[in-house]
């Protein structure tokens, strides 16, 4: 357990309520900053106790690209997460370098994702909300996952626990179109949308409706068929829609900054056929690795990828002098 001391900052949201402070460990007299998180617990949002077992899941979960849940403390009306706190994330870091990002950085912050990921999805535990805000980075240039969606429920939420609408850029499109049996490829279509992001600095496909979001999906990939996507004439939705018949355009000629490996990687995690789409670990040893060196694979799950020597951030392009840049970058 940990004995808490002083505040730092509080942000609130619609029903849950973020914090950070100062703890002091009960086991020593280092003082460390914890990010709090408290899920308000109405009726509506189910059984607390089916809550309570999702998110200790998650305290069995260690390793270097994932947050650490130190506590949690339940009271009849809430739940409160003691994370480990981290100065930034994904989103402001691309706006702090005014998404432009290095190449090599966009790697670096790809494996680390992937790293993280397959983790999770080895322990049958996933995501299922991946996008920039959720993706947390500390002052060293670690990429960790947070805001986990209750593990294992079988719904994609459209609401967090703070009320809050969840995105859809991220979402895959079988999600979209209402399937409801599902596993870990659902993650991999995000992280696909997000590498494009991190490349281009602006998201792949940022609809405000179902409708438009499929329709920004269908428009770029191709409109899907039973050849690209077996049973998809079946989908009473994706027939409604009547969506015209768009041919695949060449990814190269939007996200030109990303070598052919790069594009490859990308091809193999957008793939409309979820048998098919690329999983983690095979992400983690594709060719666009390769540059990393082989020693990154055989780090210890709690050992930062910047242990390694060779791992090293590069100064973004659009960096200006007053945003976060880890120390021990090249200048």
């Amino acid at each position: 357990m940990i004995a808490f001391s002083v505040w730092v900052s509080l942000r609130l949201g619609f029903g849950s309520v973020w914090s950070i402070m100062i703890a002091v460990s009960s086991l020593g007299q280092s003082e460390n900053l914890v990010a709090l998180k408290e899920i308000r617990l109405e009726h509506e949002e189910g059984a607390p106790c089916t809550a309570i077992r999702e998110v200790s899941l998650l305290k069995n979960l260690k390793h270097a690209n994932i947050v650490t849940l130190h506590d949690i403390i339940h009271t009849e009306r809430s739940l409160t997460l003691v994370f480990e706190y981290l100065d930034s994330d994904l989103k402001q870091y691309l706006d702090n370098c005014g998404n432009l990002m290095s190449m090599n950085n966009v790697k670096i912050f790809m494996f680390q994702l992937l790293r993280g990921l397959s983790y999770c999805h080895k322990r049958k535990i996933l995501h299922r909300d991946l996008k920039p805000q959720n993706l947390l980075i500390n002052d060293k240039g670690e990429l960790k996952l947070a805001d986990f969606g209750l593990a294992r429920a079988k719904s994609v939420p459209t609401k967090t626990y703070s009320n809050e609408v969840v995105t859809l850029w991220y979402r895959p499109p079988e999600v979209l179109l209402g399937t409801t049996e599902y596993s870990t490829p659902i993650d991999m279509w995000g992280v696909g949308c997000i590498l494009f992001e991190m490349a281009t600095g602006r998201p792949m496909f940022p609809g405000s409706t179902v409708k438009e979001e499929l329709h920004l999906v269908f428009r770029l990939l191709g409109t899907p068929t039973e050849e690209s996507w077996p049973g998809i004439s079946n989908n009473d939705e994706f027939r409604s829609y009547m969506f015209p018949q768009y041919r695949p355009q060449q990814l190269i000629n939007h996200v030109p900054r990303l070598d052919t490996e790069g594009i490859d990687m990308l091809t193999a995690l957008l793939l409309y056929d979820t048998r098919a789409r690329n999983s983690a670990e095979a992400s983690l040893r594709h060719p666009y690795f390769l540059s990393l060196g082989e020693d990154i694979h055989s780090l210890a799950d709690t050992s930062s990828v910047f242990s390694l020597r060779e791992i090293q951030l590069q100064k973004d392009p659009g960096h200006r002098s007053s945003v976060f840049q880890p120390p021990g970058t090249m200048q």
